[in-house]
């Protein structure tokens, strides 16, 4: 295995003979292609933004433009048409702009002409804008025999009569997307009381109506006008404080309580050699990061016509979580070529370029190779150093500053922290056979947080490969939203298994995109190996050293500890739901998220014995900037219809309609919360508000700090359109996950793969009394065959 150069690019040295140079060609070859990479980076860079900037005109248009405005005026006199299709705006030029003819008429046309191609594109940009705001469409009825309102219709054929003119590239609707509006103090309170009436009995309602009422009327008003102004300022008036105070600003382990996890396809395994699978989604990773840097991605659109925010897709890569003392930092690296490979305890540095070409999988497989064929021993304390990123932030930060200031500890963090991301070469393997019922709850565990120090925590994401092929990854949480993660991992999985019965070039995002090419495209061949042959022997992988001392290894042991704590009191159980899924629920014309949600509240009513504050993920991304929105599941409908299912005396047609009343309202709250008419990211910013000012209010102080002792989320699947599983049902992923957000409570990730399969991630923590994944998961089961048998009664 080689080991760093010792020696810089170039020294000299003076001696009696003369003045000696000693360089290392090598080393010089890298700076050199490694300069032409960023200068092409840089101008392909500034030609999309102009192009992203000019949306929906286009280049073409201004060229057009420019043409037509010379070829008008230079040509009045001569054919005596008298037109000026700039109506004097040449002739005003001609006065400030003094050159010899014809130039100062081409210069003056041509000024003119993109002076109006300009005036026209932001004209265009800025209607787009206003049309945006409109969100009629968000609540029209959908499914069989709904009809859509004229507005709504007329609004939908400006927008893509608007959006017809040039090809959209990542970035291109940033400019247009609209902010995220303020609701008001009233609205918000009116929706508050609602959510938490199931929740309290006749007294606390009253008081919290109280409450309410004294902070509507008394300080909420100034702390409101002070969130409009920032909104005014800002871009977005949630995303940054967001981001500090419930990512940065948070001193407790990342490890289970913000990272999240994704998996593999369950069924299908393309391969059981890990090198090759590790290079078939390293060079698919890698791929999608150019997409990103050339834009060439496509913004994702909500009904093939409004756009979601991509700021996110920005810091995929490169990026790294830098812990302090108060607060950690995002530091997002402008390239890197390499990644950093974690196996058995050692940290290898993987050249992945080659004179400024990516290595193909072939030439990445032979890297993977040498890792695993070498025998070094870790050094001293190396095997538990990932514990820093697993444990309390404020011992890794004063860890970080003290033991990792100077020499090859400095040198080897850099390694790490520039890195495109890292990859987690395990020496375990965890496999799934439907027909013996295999368990998943191992490969989960090791998804969410491995032994507690053989990941990299602090990075954008992990990406993990098991010893018989099966991956998955850890991802920070800080960056982006599990969306932009699963968008990547699709694509690899498509792109690794399905290529030869793929007839183009796949595309996505994120962990969506890497899936499809992993699984689409990218093959093995009858050895597992992959395809291709490797054209050169690329710079061999580089271990990394550490000189630690005896302090330094104390601060990890603790850290290891903790995650050791961590990790032992977590309580994950994924399950496999086959008996029916999204095609029975569209029979019964119910939302499957709202079914899905439904059946959570009574899993959750039949084994807490109450209700409780329920939160599921939305997403505010029609926004420029947006991220996510809390959805209150738990209401007034959703509570009489479980009590409905639990009185025997009820009627199966009541329950039934209970059920549909409770998913649509549920339905119209995930579309005021991506509307922006949400409750809780409101509130939120108040309170940062009123502690800026130092003002105590006693109304959000009690708001704040409820838990949420049912926290859910749905897994997005198939947003690249290009991963069909009703052709390849082997391709399903069970999704992901995260820990459970309270001490007494329980996470449930859920993702509806297909029109038959249902996965449930539930996570919850073993020091707790009252809760049990596998008694819930069991419950979520039950709750799911209940409901079936509703609407089975009915049609028989």
């Amino acid at each position: 295995m080689a080991e760093a150069h010792s020696a810089v690019a170039f020294s000299f040295s003076v001696t009696h003979d003369g003045v000696q140079v000693d360089y290392d060609r090598e080393v010089l070859h890298i700076i050199f292609h490694s300069g032409i990479r960023s200068w092409r980076r840089n101008l392909t860079r500034l030609a999309n933004n102009i192009r992203c900037g000019v949306y929906p005109g286009s280049l073409s248009a201004m060229v057009l433009s420019v043409g037509t405005f010379n070829g008008l005026y230079l040509t009045r006199n001569t054919y005596n048409h008298g037109i000026d299709p700039s109506f004097g705006l040449i002739d005003l030029l001609r006065k400030y702009i003094r050159l010899d003819e014809p130039s100062q008429s081409v210069v003056c046309a041509s000024v003119s002409g993109v002076a109006v191609w300009l005036g026209v594109c932001y004209a265009l940009k800025y209607s787009l804008k206003g049309l945006f705001q409109y969100q009629g469409w968000m609540y029209e009825e959908r499914g069989r025999g709904a009809k859509m309102s004229v507005a709504s219709k007329v609004w939908l054929a400006t927008v893509k009569f608007l959006s017809h003119f040039s090809s959209p590239m990542l970035y291109s609707f940033q400019g247009a997307l609209p902010s995220l509006p303020v609701p008001s103090v009233e609205d918000t309170m009116t929706r508050y009381l609602r959510s938490v009436r199931p929740l309290l009995n006749d007294e606390e309602y009253t008081r919290m109506q109280k409450h309410a009422n004294e902070f509507q009327n008394g300080i909420g008003r100034k702390l409101q006008k002070y969130l409009i102004l920032k909104s005014w300022w800002a871009t977005n008036y949630v995303s940054d404080w967001w981001e500090e105070y419930v990512y940065l600003r948070g001193r407790a382990p990342i490890m289970i309580n913000s990272n999240f996890y994704g998996t593999d396809a369950i069924v299908v395994h393309p391969t059981f050699v890990q090198a090759a699978r590790a290079a078939n989604v390293v060079h698919a990773a890698f791929i999608f990061r150019r997409l990103i840097d050339r834009q060439q991605l496509k913004p994702i659109m909500v009904s093939g016509t409004v756009p979601l925010c991509s700021a996110q897709y920005e810091r995929c890569f490169n990026t790294v979580r830098i812990p302090g003392v108060n607060t950690d930092r995002l530091i997002h690296f402008g390239d890197s070529t390499h990644i950093v490979v974690i196996h058995n305890g050692r940290y290898f540095k993987v050249p992945c370029y080659h004179k400024g070409q990516l290595l193909n999988p072939a030439e990445l497989q032979m890297q993977f190779e040498r890792i695993l064929d070498d025998d070094t021993e870790p050094d001293t304390g190396e095997a538990l150093i990932g514990a820093l990123t697993a444990g309390e932030r404020k011992p890794w930060a004063l860890a970080r500053e003290k033991f990792f200031g100077t020499g090859v500890n400095r040198a080897s963090l850099q390694a790490i922290e520039r890195a495109a991301f890292v990859v987690s070469l395990e020496t375990e393997s965890h496999d799934y056979n439907a027909d013996k019922g295999t368990e998943l709850d191992g490969f989960v565990r090791t998804m969410l947080h491995g032994k507690g120090c053989d990941r990299w925590y602090d990075k954008s994401f992990n990406v993990i490969v098991m010893k018989n092929g099966k991956i998955g990854f850890n991802a920070e949480h800080g960056w982006a939203d599990a969306a932009i993660a699963s968008h990547m991992w699709e694509f690899i999985m498509v792109e690794d298994l399905l290529k030869p019965w793929a007839d183009a070039p796949i595309l996505g995002h994120m962990w969506e995109f890497v899936m499809v090419k992993d699984l689409l495209e990218m093959r093995y061949d009858e050895s597992g190996n992959c395809v291709g042959e490797a054209k050169l022997n690329p710079r061999e992988p580089v271990k990394l050293r550490w000189n630690l001392s005896k302090e330094c290894q104390s601060v990890i042991d603790n850290s290891f500890k903790v995650a050791q704590s961590l990790l032992n009191d977590v309580d994950l159980r994924l399950i496999m739901f086959r008996d029916y899924g999204k095609g029975f629920m569209k029979k019964c014309r119910l939302s499957p998220d709202a079914y899905i949600q439904m059946a959570l509240q009574l899993a959750y009513y039949r084994d807490a014995g109450k209700f409780n504050l329920t939160y599921e993920a939305s997403m505010t991304r029609l926004f420029k900037e947006g991220r996510t929105e809390t959805v209150r599941p738990c209401t007034i409908e959703s509570a009489a219809w479980v009590k409905a299912m639990e009185n025997p005396k009820e009627t199966v047609a009541n329950r039934i309609d209970l059920l549909d009343k409770t998913c649509r309202r549920h339905q119209r709250g995930y579309q005021d919360a991506m509307c922006g008419k949400g409750i809780d990211r409101h509130l939120f910013c108040l309170y940062v508000v009123s502690k800026y000012l130092e003002v105590d209010s006693p109304f959000l102080n009690e708001v704040l700090s409820e838990p949420w002792r049912l926290s859910t989320s749905q897994t997005p699947h198939g947003q690249t359109g290009k991963l069909d599983l009703t052709k390849h049902p082997e391709c399903i992923s069970a999704g992901g996950g995260f820990g459970p957000v309270a001490d007494d409570g329980y996470g449930v990730s859920y993702i509806i793969a297909g029109e038959d399969t249902l996965f449930f991630h539930v996570s919850s923590k073993k020091s707790s009394s009252v809760t049990d994944s596998k008694g819930f998961a069991r419950q979520i089961e039950k709750a799911l065959n209940d409901m079936k048998n509703l609407f089975s009664s009915v049609q028989k």
